[in-house]
């Protein structure tokens, strides 16, 4: 069955670093496994100014479509690559990124990933819920 969802109706969590206060963001599954997917993830998610996402990891490989807002992709090589808005970029897995908010308005983007469960890996300890580890709401099985 497909749906069709009002993705700026989806209410976000906010996640942040518990040891880095320039580590926060809110996004929201939009689709996965269990949830109108079968072999992807869909995540819309939004960067206030002066925020990033946090160094991490992806389980599987991420395209990243940014809708509005201005930002620096920050890769595991110390490239870094300006992002704004109608920028795509693929993340191989598992090559180590982050993504910071160097505008003034709010940085929004849909990641789209190759599977329908997957873990991401932070260098940070992640609140809630207090773990280096966030994904899917059915990574656990």
């Amino acid at each position: 069955m497909m749906d069709v969802v009002a993705s700026n109706k989806l209410e976000r969590t906010k996640v942040w670093g518990q040891d880095d206060p320039s580590v926060q963001w809110a996004g929201a599954f939009a689709a996965c496994g269990g949830k109108g997917a079968t072999q992807s993830s869909t995540i819309v998610y939004e960067i206030e100014p002066g925020a990033r996402l946090g160094w991490h990891t992806d389980a599987t490989e991420e395209t990243q479509y940014i809708i509005a807002g201005t930002g620096e992709l920050h890769m595991e090589d110390g490239t870094v690559h300006p992002v704004g808005p109608g920028s795509i970029f693929v993340l191989p897995t598992p090559i180590r990124h982050d993504l910071a908010n160097t505008g003034k308005e709010t940085l929004r983007a849909v990641a789209f990933f190759a599977a329908a469960m997957f873990t991401q890996t932070f260098d940070n300890v992640m609140m809630p819920p207090k773990t280096h580890v966030l994904g899917t709401p059915n990574r656990e099985g």
